[in-house]
């Protein structure tokens, strides 16, 4: 069994929650992808994964990871059986990437910021996604690039057959629809702390 703590759920800058972060743990082994240079004290960390190099958390992150003895990195990793791997997504001018969790079949995706739906997520088991936006996207200035919105991300995640969608990068527009009572039209509000399991 593979264990997904969210360590954060939030955008950039967000007024209520600690930067989107996933902590992943199975059989002895743990690997942070992002979280804006937060871990939980007291444990290993065999790796530090990110999904983009030029973030402007990347300070914080390489700090946190080298006190922990581990580089920061859109790199693959692989043990114990699982194997977390970056694909790229559209995002902005720069490489960004998502992530691949594969367990014996068994498929997670960690998408925290993307202009457009990854296919490569198609049928995943569980899914983290973009929700800076709430029903319209946010395009970056230039045009090159952005968030989707959290109502086309969720009507996408349904039709790529996504089984469990979980929104991990909630923006202040998402964050007022939170407030109106809003519900996505799949999917769920991720939660800070809360662990989702990939059997």
């Amino acid at each position: 069994m593979v264990n997904l703590t969210l360590l954060g759920v939030g955008a950039m800058n967000s007024p209520r929650y600690r930067p989107a972060g996933l902590a992943v743990r199975w059989s002895g082994h743990r690997v942070i992808i992002d979280g804006g240079g937060t871990a939980p004290e007291g444990e290993h960390v065999d790796a530090w994964l990110v999904c983009d190099e030029r973030a402007e958390l990347m300070p914080s992150i390489r700090r946190r990871s080298a006190a922990l003895g581990v580089p920061a990195g859109a790199v693959e990793y692989q043990a114990g059986g699982v194997r977390l791997r970056p694909l790229p997504v559209e995002h902005t001018a720069h490489p960004t990437y998502g992530y691949v969790i594969d367990h014996h079949g068994h498929r997670a995706v960690w998408a925290p910021e993307f202009w457009t739906f990854p296919d490569w997520a198609r049928d995943a088991e569980l899914m983290f996604a973009d929700a800076a936006g709430w029903d319209r996207p946010i395009r970056f200035a230039g045009g090159v690039g952005g968030h989707a919105a959290t109502v086309q991300t969720a009507n996408s995640a349904a039709r790529a057959g996504i089984a469990r969608l979980v929104f991990a990068h909630i923006g202040r527009p998402s964050i007022r629809a939170i407030d109106r009572g809003e519900l996505p039209p799949f999917g769920e509000w991720g939660a800070e702390g809360r662990t989702y399991r990939l059997r």
